[in-house]
C-alpha cells in the first residue's frame, strides 16, 4: 500500500501520508485499526458454526458477544479523555492489549467447550466475560489513534487524513471474513481465528512500541468516538474540522476551545430528534441483519449438521456485504453527490429490498446478491445518518454530536442481534418483518420529517 502510485479517484484511496505524520507512523496507526475490524468480522464468520457445535440456541451466541458493545458504549469516551492527559501512544497499546488478550482467551475458552472440557453454557459465560476484554480496553485505541492524527496534521490536511484511517475499517470488514475460512487449522479448528488475530494484535503491539515515539499531548483533538467495529457495515464518520477566525490555535494545530462557550447538547434536542429516531431505528434494523445471517446461511443451506462447512460461505457473504457498503460510502455517495436525506432515503429502500431478497433465496449465490443489496443500503443509510445530524447542530457543537452518533451507533449492538435472532428462532419471516418494518418506520420518518439536503446543506456553519 505505501508504494502504490495515488489513484486520481476518491482520496480515500490515495496512500500518501498526510502532511506531518510520516509514511511508517501512518502505516503503524492505519494497522491498529485495521486488525481490530478484521478480527470482528472473522470472529462473525466462525461464530454461528461454532454456536451449532456447542448446541447452544443461537440468541445465546448473539447475547453472548454482544456484551461488548455494551461496555464499547461507556468506556470508549473514557479513554478518549485519558488520552488528553496519558498520551495517545499509551493508549493505543491498552487497546491493542485488551483486543489480543480478549481474542487469546476467547479462542482458549471456546476451543475447551468444544473438545467438551467445559460444558456449553459455561463455555459462553466464561466467552462472554473474555469478550469484555475488548468492550472495555479495546476501547481504547481507536479514538487515540484518531486524536493522534488529529493533533499532528494542519487543518488543511485533516479531513485527507481522517479518511485514511476510517478507510482502515472499511478494508478489514474484508480481509476478517476473507481469512476466516483459511485460518481454520487442523490443531486449532474453529477457534483458528481468534488465535491467527491474536497473534497479528501482537506483532503490532510491538512495532507500535518500538517505532512510534512517545507523545505528551498539549491540546485535547477533537473528533468523534469512533464506534466500535463490530459489523461488516461499521461506518467511523470522518468529520471536516475548519478554523473559526478569532479563534486561538495551538502548535499542534489544535483550537484552543473555552468549554464554557459551547452550550450543553442533549438526545432530546429538536433539532436533532428526527436524525436521533431514524438512528436508532435504522440501527436496530441493520444490527439485528447481522446478527441473524449467520445463523440464516447455516439453515438455508443446511450445514446445521456440518457447522464447520458453513464458515466458507458465511465468510464470503459477509465480504460480499463489506465490498457493497464500500461501493456505496466509497463510490456512490461522493459519485452521486447524495445529501443526508437522500441517503438516508435510498438506503432504506435499497435495504427492505435486500432484505427480501436474501430472505427469498435458495442458493449461495442469491443469498450473496441479496445480502449485498441490503449492505450497500445500509452502506448508504449510516453515513446520511450521520452527515445529517452533524448538519443539524452548529460548529461549536460537532465534538459533542459525534459523542452522541458514536452511542446511538454503539447502542443499536447492545440488544438488536440478540432480539434479532430470537425473532428469527421463533420463525424465520418474523426476524425479517421485524427489519423490513423498522428499514419502512425510518423511510416514512426521513420523508415526513428530515430536512431537505438543500436546506441542511446550505445553512449557515454557525446556524442552529
Amino acid at each position: 500500500m505505501a508504494d502504490r502510485e495515488p489513484d486520481p479517484a476518491p482520496q480515500i484511496f490515495q496512500p500518501a501520508p498526510p502532511l506531518g505524520i510520516s509514511r511508517g507512523r501512518m502505516v503503524l496507526l492505519f494497522l491498529v485499526m485495521l486488525v481490530t475490524a478484521a478480527g470482528n468480522t472473522a470472529m462473525q464468520s466462525v461464530m454461528p458454526s461454532i454456536g451449532t457445535a456447542l448446541g447452544v440456541a443461537d440468541v445465546w451466541i448473539s447475547i453472548a458477544y454482544t456484551w461488548s458493545a455494551l461496555l464499547w458504549v461507556i468506556c470508549a469516551p473514557i479513554w478518549a479523555r485519558r488520552s488528553d492527559r496519558r498520551g495517545r501512544k499509551a493508549m493505543m497499546a491498552i487497546g491493542l492489549a485488551g483486543f489480543i488478550a480478549s481474542f487469546a482467551l476467547c479462542g482458549l475458552v471456546l476451543m475447551f467447550g468444544l473438545a467438551g472440557l467445559i460444558p456449553a453454557a459455561a463455555t459462553l459465560i466464561f466467552f462472554a466475560a473474555a469478550r469484555s476484554l475488548y468492550g472495555g480496553f479495546g476501547s481504547a485505541a481507536p479514538p487515540a489513534v484518531q486524536a493522534y492524527v488529529a493533533s499532528r496534521t494542519p487543518r488543511s490536511e485533516r479531513t485527507k487524513a481522517m479518511a485514511l484511517i476510517a478507510s482502515s475499517f472499511g478494508l478489514g470488514t474484508v480481509i476478517g471474513p476473507a481469512l476466516a475460512p483459511l485460518l481454520i487449522f487442523p490443531a486449532t479448528g474453529l477457534v483458528g481465528p481468534f488465535f491467527a488475530f491474536a497473534a497479528v494484535g501482537v506483532a503490532v503491539l510491538v512495532a507500535l512500541r518500538l517505532r512510534l515515539p512517545n507523545d505528551a499531548p498539549s491540546f485535547a483533538a477533537r473528533g468523534d468516538v469512533v464506534a466500535a467495529p463490530f459489523s461488516a457495515n461499521s461506518n467511523p464518520s470522518v468529520e471536516r474540522d475548519e478554523s473559526d477566525e478569532g479563534e486561538a490555535v495551538g502548535a499542534a494545530g489544535e483550537k484552543a476551545i473555552d468549554p464554557e462557550t459551547i452550550p450543553d447538547l442533549t438526545w432530546r434536542d429538536r433539532r436533532l430528534r428526527p436524525w436521533v429516531i431514524a438512528g436508532l431505528l435504522g440501527g436496530h434494523a441493520q444490527a439485528a441483519t447481522l446478527g441473524i445471517i449467520g445463523f440464516f446461511i447455516l439453515d438455508r443451506l443446511g450445514l446445521r449438521s456440518d457447522p464447520a462447512a458453513g464458515t466458507g460461505p458465511i465468510g464470503l457473504i459477509l465480504m460480499c456485504g463489506a465490498i457493497a457498503t464500500l461501493l456505496a460510502q466509497w463510490g456512490l455517495i461522493p459519485m452521486l453527490r447524495l445529501g443526508p436525506r437522500a441517503s438516508t432515503l435510498w438506503g432504506m429502500a435499497l435495504a427492505i429490498v435486500g432484505v427480501l431478497g436474501f430472505s427469498l433465496a435458495q442458493d449461495l449465490h442469491a443469498i450473496a446478491l441479496g445480502f449485498a443489496v441490503a449492505s450497500l443500503g445500509f452502506g448508504l443509510y449510516r453515513p446520511g445518518f450521520t452527515a445529517g445530524a452533524s448538519l443539524a447542530v452548529t460548529r461549536k457543537e460537532q465534538g459533542q454530536i459525534g459523542g452522541i452518533v458514536a452511542s446511538i451507533n454503539g447502542a443499536a449492538y447492545v440488544i438488536a442481534p440478540a432480539v434479532g435472532v430470537w425473532l428469527y428462532g421463533h420463525h424465520q419471516w418474523i426476524g425479517f418483518a421485524a427489519i423490513c418494518l423498522l428499514c419502512a418506520a425510518v423511510f416514512v420518518l426521513g420523508w415526513r420529517s428530515l430536512d431537505a439536503d438543500a436546506v441542511l446543506e446550505g445553512r449557515a456553519p454557525d446556524d442552529g
